[in-house]
């Protein structure tokens, strides 16, 4: 989960999740509160260039940055978001915003924390509303809109998926607003394998020209899982142009098995 993280960076971020796993673990109630709160600390650290540098230039002393943010988000935010706001400005970074994309990095694994035993459905939700998004050029713009407030678009994207998806779901799609990614598409993929990552699964996208049996996608997430040597979550999208078989990608692998790919090779053989 530390992968877009380099060197003191990824130091500092994995000490921090191993901070923030053991204060969930004895409060777990406390996951959602801690996500918000998080996230919040997050987008005050990225519209507030000045704190920013402080809080990450090692030539001040730690007890100074430390004491700023008790400062700044004392009585503002929970104690376990305190804490790790704290611990975090003590640690090296290898940029400056590298801080305030580790504390977002930690709000999104609070929220899958909070779903708790649905934390499987909350990766195929928001699987399956990055999609709706992809698939629907009208909503792409409108949550793309510079002129439209975070709010607005808020509202929209909870109009959506009010009473049909986990308060989890809803949350980080509604954060996904924020624009720390380039899209909201990315930004919804992304936390999709943040959700994956945090129960040691991997993510395949499976194209498929007609919609997998239950026993089928068993079996290939069984197939998966051996080939991988952890669990593999399963994104699966139907698309007739493939013909037949399926096309799986998984990390940086693509196994192209359809039917469309093999007359694709076939006629680049012809033309070379």
């Amino acid at each position: 989960m530390t992968s877009d993280f380099r060197g003191a960076s990824a130091d500092a971020v994995a000490v921090l999740l191993g901070e923030l796993e053991s204060a969930l673990s004895s409060s777990p109630e406390a996951a959602a509160t801690v996500a918000e709160n998080l996230f919040g600390v997050a987008q005050t650290l990225r519209g507030e260039a000045a704190l920013r540098r402080f809080a990450t230039d090692v030539s001040v002393p730690v007890e100074a940055r430390s004491g700023l943010v008790a400062e700044v988000l004392g009585g503002k935010v929970d104690e376990t978001s305190l804490a790790l706001s704290r611990s975090a400005v003590s640690r090296r970074w290898t940029g400056t915003r590298d801080l305030a994309d580790a504390l977002e990095h930690l709000s999104v694994v609070a929220r899958v924390h909070s779903a708790r035993s649905d934390a499987g459905r909350l990766a195929d939700e928001l699987f399956s509303f990055s999609q709706v998004v992809k698939e629907n050029p009208a909503l792409r713009d409108a949550l793309s809109d510079p002129a439209r407030s975070v709010a607005d678009k808020s509202r929209l994207v909870d109009s959506l998926l009010e009473g049909k998806a986990l308060p989890a779901t809803r949350a980080l799609a509604a954060q996904a607003l924020a624009g720390t990614y380039r899209t909201v598409g990315v930004a919804l993929n992304e936390y999709q394998k943040v959700a994956a990552a945090v129960h040691g699964q991997d993510v395949a996208t499976v194209r498929v020209a007609q919609p997998l049996s239950a026993a089928d996608s068993e079996r290939l997430a069984q197939a998966l899982t051996r080939q991988y040597g952890r669990p593999v979550h399963l994104n699966l999208v139907v698309d007739p142009a493939l013909l037949g078989g399926m096309r799986v990608e998984i990390g940086d692998d693509v196994i192209d098995g359809t039917v469309s790919g093999r007359l694709e090779d076939a006629r680049r053989s012809l033309a070379g």
